[in-house]
């Protein structure tokens, strides 16, 4: 019952916050001191667990008002406020929260500082105090509900077992207990939101399982970029060898996504070489113009040495990603994001260095002429024997300078959009629905493409240079320059517009054969 259960509330929330999350009208007198023992409702939005229900107020899961609550959360910052300058520094953090009971390491109170710290001065003041325990609270709450399996406002140890298997991590139903017992109050072995929340409040917590899982920003989607960050496996999923068929799905994926976009594609690859001021090739006319050369089948030019890269590309990327981890040596099943940003370039790199020649022949299969060549390796053979072995690296620069832009502001992108829905619609869950992760990921791509793009386009460029007869041989600085003083900064994003065309129907495409292909394979789903 809420009555028996406030004198067990940790002081630190006691007080701030109603202890049904409704505006306390009735309440006694005396009762809204910070030290009355009252366990809090949700600083942020509404009551979880055994806040709600028959013992629970009678707005249910309502604010508090305003400045009630205003009051409350003020008397608990005066309190933390050991030298009364108003504003909270570690050390103030330290001493405050020990007279309080709790007892926080360093890392601990320099973590808090650090994520409520809006203005960067290294301390909180009132405003950004309270936005921290409002953020934090959210975040505590979805939690909650994702290890509530049962839905009956209380976590258990089976509960705990079952939670953080799913995320890859075992551990015994004992090693759950002792987990309950640091938390557990009343000595029930059981936590409900009330005691979860009093514990976590003002204790820095990472890697939330359920954000983590339903957010991992998977790479499975094709836009027909290699520039992407690998995706995440759990332990699980590598010890079972969930993880191979992963790939294997999210490979065919791309194959068949490939091939479907791939006319789009080698417009795009026309449009990058040929277009200029004096030959403005427009979407129509380039499809014209390919269908009037070569027929209906040279639309597809160039695609099947792009479907043939995926396979080695993956596979090494993969690789190089997961032993990049282990040199980084984090400890942690999920990298942070300066983390996954640099292993994730670094694996790209290197997957990229491994099959670069492969890139060049896609383009030279691109922009090649009815009869210039009988396939792959006829085009291989003819680039070895004219240009020798350095031709196939043509390029090679600007493809590497682009993995920087388009893999950091692709996480950064979506990092921001999956903040900004968390903040806004997450209430009961943190799961943003199919959609919702498709719309994120294509945004985040496609920001990531259009900051690369210039790189991309002096890229093919060079490595088109000897399949246009008599082209000089150029530098990625001097095609730079020679860009922009004869068609201005608009020449460097010649083709932009089939690439952007083709991103919406390459992640559907891809969605629907990854997701069959894994029904196929036996793959769980996350």
């Amino acid at each position: 019952m809420p009555g028996a259960r406030r004198s067990l509330a940790s002081p630190v929330v006691s007080g701030v916050l109603c202890p049904c999350g409704s505006p306390r009208a009735a309440a006694a007198p005396g009762t809204a001191s910070v030290t009355d023992g009252a366990a809090g409702g949700a600083a942020g939005g509404g009551g979880g667990g055994s806040g709600a229900g028959p013992g629970a107020g009678p707005c249910g899961r309502a604010l508090c008002e305003a400045s009630e609550q205003e009051r409350r959360l003020r008397a608990l910052f005066q309190k933390l406020d050991v030298n009364r300058d108003g504003a909270l520094c570690i050390h103030d953090l330290a001493v405050g929260l020990g007279r309080l009971g709790l007892h926080r390491t360093e890392l601990d109170l320099l973590k808090i500082v650090k994520a409520g710290d809006k203005d960067l001065d290294g301390q909180l003041d009132f405003e950004e105090f309270v936005h921290y325990l409002q953020d934090h609270e959210k975040k505590l709450r979805l939690v909650f509900k994702s290890l509530d399996k049962k839905n009956d406002g209380r976590i258990d140890a089976q509960e705990i077992v079952q939670s953080l298997r799913d995320l890859g991590v075992k551990i015994s139903e004992q090693q759950a207990e002792k987990i309950l017992k640091s938390m557990d109050k009343n000595g029930t072995m059981t936590i409900d939101w009330n005691e979860w929340r009093d514990y976590h409040l003002l204790h820095p917590v990472e890697n939330i399982p359920e954000i983590i899982l339903y957010w991992k920003h998977s790479t499975i989607f094709d836009v027909g970029e290699n520039l992407t960050v690998p995706d995440e496996f759990t332990v699980e999923e590598r010890q079972t060898g969930m993880w191979w068929r992963h790939l294997v799905a999210g490979g065919g994926a791309g194959a068949v996504s490939r091939t479907c976009t791939a006319p789009l594609d080698r417009l795009k690859v026309l449009m990058q070489v040929h277009a200029s001021r004096s030959n403005n090739m427009c979407i129509i006319g380039g499809f014209t113009q390919m269908i009037r050369e070569g027929g209906p089948r040279s639309l597809w030019r160039g695609n099947g040495i792009n479907v043939l890269k995926i396979a080695p590309e993956s596979a090494i990327k993969f690789m190089a990603y997961e032993q990049i981890k282990r040199f980084i040596g984090t400890d942690q099943e999920m990298l942070r994001i300066h983390e996954r940003l640099l292993a994730g370039s670094l694996a790209g790199a290197i997957a990229q260095s491994s099959i670069y020649p492969m890139e060049v022949l896609k383009t030279r299969m691109a922009l090649r002429k009815t009869g210039q060549y009988s396939g792959m390796l006829d085009c291989a053979k003819n680039i070895l024997s004219k240009e020798g072995m350095a031709a196939f690296y043509k390029g090679y620069i600007p493809n590497m300078l682009g993995i920087i832009p388009y893999a950091g502001i692709d996480l950064a992108v979506y990092e921001t959009l999956k903040n900004a829905w968390l903040q806004r619609y997450a209430v009961n869950s943190a799961d943003p629905g199919v959609f919702v992760l498709l719309a994120c990921g294509t945004i985040s791509s496609t920001c990531g493409q259009l900051a690369s793009y210039p790189l991309a386009l002096v890229r093919t460029r060079m490595q088109a240079q000897a399949s246009v007869e008599g082209a000089p041989e150029v530098t990625m600085r001097g095609l730079f320059k020679h860009i922009l003083k004869t068609e201005g900064a608009f020449g460097l994003y010649r083709g932009l517009a089939p690439n952007f065309m083709k991103v919406i129907p390459a992640v559907s495409i891809s969605y629907v054969v990854y997701e069959n292909l894994k029904m196929t394979l036996g793959v769980q789903s996350r």
